[in-house]
Parts: C-alpha cells; structure tokens; sequence
C-alpha cells in the first residue's frame, strides 16, 4: 500500500470518528466505537507504520538528499529529518489524528458531563478537529467557571 493509500485510509477513520461526534447521540457504544474502532486504530495503524518506517521494513520514501532521521535528535534539524520523507509525513499526520480525536471524545464527554449542549461544543470540537491545539485551550477556558462551580458544590 502507498504512502497516499494509507494517508487517505487514517484520514476516513478519523473523519468517521469526528462524524460520530458531531452527529450521533452520545451513548456508550457510540463513544466505545470512536475509542476503539477510531482513536485504537489509528494508533495502532501509527505504531505499525513507526516500527515499519524505523526497522527498516518499508521504504519511507525519502525527499532527494535528505539525511537519515535521527529519533534522539530532538531538535528543529532533527525533526525536519524525520519529516522530509512520505513515510514521517504520514507517521506524523497519524499521530495528529489519533490525539486529536481522543481529545475531541474527551471533550465530547466532559461537555456533556458538565451540561454544555451541542450547540456549544461543536465549534469546540470543529476547532480541535482542524486546529487541535487552540480547541482544547478554547474549552478549558470555556469549562473552568462551570468546573470550579461543580467542585465548589461537590466540596460543600
């Protein structure tokens, strides 16, 4: 299968995992097959690729003149050789997927724990599902004032 193959492959069971979130009631199967299905796949579709890319199983198919990566480099020159090839890209890309969409279902869930309805968490969820990391800020800042009244009861 081709770098492409599998990107297209990780980025369907990603977006089937968003469209649960966003359009199916929130049940336990539901959140069971987003968990599973979804979120364990991709991360066990990323550690075959890591294991694949790094033993030398598969062809990374590397950029014309890019050194080797170098996985305890871990710096901007280290990274950028780790990414200048299909295989990093898509590694990197699945690592993404996978984390962002545990934390959507995580948000998905805390939301609905503290009452916040749909029509709040979907721009949450939308901005974790393209730009994870100010979605997950945005809700802790959305959360906190609801989240402390709930400690505050629990505590009294």
């Amino acid at each position: 299968m081709s770098w492409g193959a599998i990107f297209a492959l990780t980025n369907a069971i990603a977006l089937i995992g968003w469209a649960a979130l966003f359009v199916l009631p929130r049940r336990r199967a539901v959140h069971s097959i987003v968990l599973y299905a979804c979120v364990g796949t991709l991360c066990a579709a990323y550690t075959a690729m890591f294991v694949s890319v790094f033993g030398g199983l598969v062809d990374p198919v590397r950029v014309p003149g890019a050194g080797a990566p170098d996985l305890t480099n871990y710096s901007v020159q280290g990274l950028r050789a780790l990414f200048m090839s299909d295989g990093g890209i898509v590694l990197g890309w699945t690592h993404y997927l996978a984390f962002d969409l545990f934390v959507g279902l995580w948000v998905s869930r805390d939301s609905d724990a503290k009452g916040f309805g749909r029509v709040v968490q979907l721009p949450i969820l939308l901005a974790i599902y393209v730009i994870g990391p100010f979605g997950l800020l945005l809700w802790l800042l959305v959360r906190e004032r609801r989240a402390c009244t709930a400690a505050n009861e629990a505590a009294a």
